[in-house]
């Protein structure tokens, strides 16, 4: 972990002032998805910093390369956190975000996703899932997929604000989901964006 690793986990504890907790599920090195609702431009960064040291070493969020390579800090702070960035504006035919995300995955990293793609809207209800975690799920059958809800830190860093705002917010990990054998992709998607929108009410 570099220097400014440890000055983003210092920050987003102090700006987000998370909690977390895990339902069902516990700490764990092995080959994860972390899925989550998507509030902010915040989340991927306190949800990263919220996990125990050994597993922020070994996970990585997959974040927009349009808004993560612009500028000059952010692109700092997205190395820093180990980033994979994926273009959402060229996506070619033979170069598939998927496989290349599972390629960078190899056999040793977890990922940190937002299924909705975009952020949830203002009244905070979650968007429908877009098919990437069934592909990633079909193609990687053993990599356990968690489900994550992300409480309140969308008023963190509002819609259109720079500065982030000092708040106090909430991180539920949930118990791990798997794709059934022969399951259909939106009963999938549908399955998997309930057991998120589940640890809101736990």
């Amino acid at each position: 972990m570099t220097p400014t690793s440890h000055a983003i986990v210092l920050l987003a504890k102090l700006f987000s002032g998370y909690t977390v907790r895990w339902i069902d599920c516990q700490p764990d090195t092995c080959q994860r998805i972390y899925f989550a609702n998507h509030t902010s431009h915040l989340d991927a960064v306190v949800l990263w910093s919220a996990l125990p040291r050994e597993l922020r070493k070994i996970t990585r969020p997959v974040a927009a390369k349009d808004y993560w390579s612009s500028g000059w800090l952010k692109p700092h702070i997205a190395k820093a956190f180990n980033a994979l960035l994926v273009d959402r504006k060229e996506i070619k035919v033979h170069k598939s975000p998927i496989d290349s995300m599972l390629q960078q995955m190899g056999d040793v990293y977890s990922l940190i996703m937002f299924p909705e793609g975009g952020r949830s809207s203002a009244d905070d209800e979650m968007g429908e899932f877009k098919s990437g975690l069934f592909y990633m799920a079909k193609k990687r059958p053993d990599l356990e997929l968690v489900p994550v809800y992300i409480d309140n830190v969308n008023r963190i860093l509002p819609r259109g604000e720079v500065l982030p705002v000092p708040l106090l917010s909430c991180i539920t990990i949930g118990p791990p989901i798997f794709l059934e054998a022969g399951e259909p992709k939106m009963e999938f998607l549908t399955r998997a964006r309930r057991s998120v929108q589940c640890l809101k009410e736990r």
